[in-house]
């Protein structure tokens, strides 16, 4: 028996089952567990935006973790965060972020259930078709972070 090509492990594993970080506390010590494995390859995919060629350093994941916990607080502005999902919270190797600015439907059944906003994984991601229009000014928000 020959081993899954890597991009249906990636899908089988966006596919496969993820708990919510309801509380804002839940959130905290879920980036402290990342902040502490960051040297582990995780890639961030921002959907609509080319696929990383590589996995982000240390520095840039704890980078990336400050900017991202800010644009969420900021723009989800209730008292439960709940747009934060992780295949495990202790062992995350896939978590789904969603843009506050575009939840949908998320509760609930859909058949056509929105995208998160970005994919962190420790497999190299694979495009999700993605018809869904990234703002010009998320846009914006992904290229900053990295200039």
């Amino acid at each position: 028996m020959q081993p899954a090509p890597r991009e249906n492990l990636f899908y089988a594993a966006f596919r496969g089952s993820f708990t919510s970080l309801l509380k804002w506390e839940d959130l905290d010590v879920f980036w402290q567990v990342l902040r502490q494995n960051a040297a582990a390859g995780w890639y961030v995919y921002a959907i609509g935006e080319p696929l990383p060629m590589q996995a982000l350093s240390a520095e840039q994941l704890k980078l990336f973790l400050d900017k991202i916990d800010a644009l969420l607080r900021q723009e989800h502005q209730e008292d439960y965060c709940g747009i934060v999902y992780t295949d495990s919270k202790t062992l995350p190797s896939m978590i789904k972020i969603f843009d506050p600015n575009n939840l949908g439907v998320q509760c609930g059944f859909s058949d056509n259930p929105p995208l998160p906003g970005w994919v962190m994984s420790l497999l190299p991601p694979q495009s999700l078709d993605s018809n869904q229009h990234l703002p010009a000014g998320r846009k914006r928000w992904w290229r900053k972070l990295w200039d």
